[in-house]
């Protein structure tokens, strides 16, 4: 589906929430249903990503209905999944798969995993290798480390880890293991990334210890099922952060957003360049930071971004590389190569997109340097499937003369469904 951008002649105005935090979705699903009783999960995200995860545990055998705009979980405790009568299908999302494998890798029977075509270009041997340490036998396409993957599970026994990269998704993956293991688990990061899973053990009634970035979990830890309110994406609020940044006049306000400090990189890094970013009545929601976030645009200036964001705004830096060609004057970004491992290469897609829209990009292997132009150069754009770049290039498309036309825009209902229509009310206000 093609789409069509134009730019603003107005200012952005109006409030909005966005969906419910994708990554806290998947975990809030995962967790209520190894976890022995009721969960109700309030706000989880209409996005295709976490609607695989859903249906994976359906085919497990967990009872999971919608009820009174809720989705509620009769968690059984990992010795209630069952074997799957078919291929679980992943779709596009490399976190059901990550962390799937995790809980899959200690019960005692086969499954199969499998996804689109981007998720079987996305390495997996990063989660076979530890899963394999602990015990589980998992075996990819032609040895390759790529889905599909058939996992043989059962017994683990803990491991000590150290991760060659920071990776939530990996050590989700571990630790999810590892609350099956026989002894404790631990798994040290080069840099922390974010803890949404550590949070949820807790706030499911287990123990994790995290110290620095290193996390230890005790197998055989039963869980408690709990009602969990999704707070907002970030990673969605990060495209609006950024069009009300750029767009002269604008002011939105994004309500309940989460911002916990492992995941609000992109508002640092935003402030960093300038912008003007207010939390509003900042709270805590079934354990994790809450804000309304109050934006008004500014002049951005470029900047330096090093590998230290790179764990805590890996989603986000599509978005970061538009703030960039409409700021004054250099920005950097360095030390994320694993963005060329996403649904697409995401930084030949941004340096291909931004360089249509006129702006001068240098890419490199981990990562580009742009060269702030303001005002970008109308222009059709590719998004190679990928929500976030589709999403991005629109965002670019507000500041391009005569607007931005993207290919395939069909591809942002993976994550952010309403997404158009959201941007199209903030230019109607």
């Amino acid at each position: 589906m093609t789409r069509r951008v134009g730019e603003a002649r107005e200012p952005l105005r109006g409030e909005l929430t966005v969906p419910g935090d994708k990554s806290i979705g998947h975990r809030a699903v995962i967790f209520g249903a190894i976890a022995e009783g009721p969960t109700r999960v309030h706000n989880l995200s209409g996005g295709e990503d976490n609607r695989r995860t859903v249906e994976a545990f359906r085919s497990l055998g967990v009872p999971i209905r919608s009820e009174g705009g809720a989705l509620w979980i009769e968690g059984r405790g990992f010795e209630g999944l069952k074997a799957p009568a078919a291929t679980i299908d992943c779709g596009n999302s490399g976190t059901t798969m990550r962390l799937l494998s995790g809980v899959l890798a200690g019960r005692s029977f086969e499954s199969r995993l499998d996804g689109d075509d981007s998720l079987r270009r996305r390495p997996m041997r990063r989660i076979i290798e530890p899963l394999a340490l602990m015990g589980a036998r998992i075996e990819s396409r032609d040895g390759s480390g790529l889905a599909p993957l058939r996992i043989h599970g059962g017994a683990l026994k803990a491991i000590d880890y150290r991760m060659p990269m920071a990776s939530a998704q990996v050590k989700s993956s571990i630790l999810l293991a590892g609350l099956q293991a026989e002894g404790v688990t631990t798994v040290t990061e080069p840099q922390l990334s974010r803890d949404h899973t550590e949070l949820m053990i807790r706030g499911f009634g287990g123990e994790v210890s995290a110290e620095g970035t290193r996390v230890s979990v005790r197998g055989g830890q039963r869980l408690r099922g709990r009602e969990v309110r999704v707070p907002g994406d970030i990673s969605s609020a990060a495209f609006f952060l950024v069009a009300a940044s750029i767009v002269p006049g604008s002011e939105i306000v994004i309500r309940e957003v989460g911002i916990n400090p492992t995941r609000a990189g992109v508002i640092e890094i935003l402030e960093r360049m300038g912008a003007s970013i207010e939390r509003l009545e900042p709270r805590v929601e079934t354990g994790e930071a809450v804000a309304d976030l109050r934006v008004r645009y500014r002049p951005l200036e470029g900047v330096d971004i090093g590998p230290e964001f790179s764990a805590r705004t890996i989603d986000e830096y599509p978005v970061l590389a538009v703030a960039a060609a409409a700021a004054r004057g250099t920005t950097a970004m360095r030390g994320v190569k694993e963005l060329r491992y996403k649904e697409s290469d995401r930084i030949a897609a941004m340096t291909e997109g931004l360089r249509r829209l006129g702006v001068e990009v240098e890419e490199r292997d981990d990562g580009m340097v742009i060269q702030g132009r303001g005002r970008l150069r109308g222009a059709a754009v590719r998004s190679f499937g990928d929500h976030r770049v589709a999403m991005a290039l629109a965002v670019a498309g507000l500041v391009c003369d005569g607007g931005a036309e993207i290919d395939d825009a069909g591809c942002v209902a993976i994550s952010f469904p309403g997404f158009f229509e959201l941007l199209d009310g903030l230019r109607s206000q």
